[in-house]
């Protein structure tokens, strides 16, 4: 069983940054890597990023991708996504994963979320 801890959510504004992070306590073989998603209120959740294990695969939304960066920490077992020129488009609770494929088809275990607010 994998637990995943989202943290480093908050208040920006237009054109800020936020650092999220996400803390695995392992992980399976069978995997593919981490993930991140979010949903935004009224909409359905989408996906945002994913990073293999190794960490030398990534994958962006198109929403996402010149904007937001995922890296991976293999030591502490974390995720990080890097989010550059914010945009209120981007308000949303965003979930940490472990997915199957990169295009997070496959959701194995899910954290709880972390609130992003973006304000004009």
């Amino acid at each position: 069983q994998v637990q995943l801890a989202e943290s480093g959510g908050g208040l920006v504004q237009t054109g800020g940054s936020l650092r999220l992070s996400c803390a695995a306590s392992g992980r399976s073989g069978s995997t593919y890597g981490m993930g991140w998603f979010r949903q935004a209120p009224g909409k359905e959740r989408e996906f945002v990023a994913s990073i293999t294990w190794s960490g030398l695969t990534t994958f962006y939304a198109s929403s996402a991708k010149g904007r937001f960066t995922i890296s991976r920490d293999n030591v502490v077992n974390t995720a990080t996504l890097q989010m550059n020129s914010l945009e209120p488009e981007d308000t949303a609770i965003y979930y940490c994963a472990v997915i199957g494929d990169y295009l997070g088809s496959r959701v194995d275990y899910w954290g709880e979320g972390t609130l992003v607010t973006i304000s004009s």
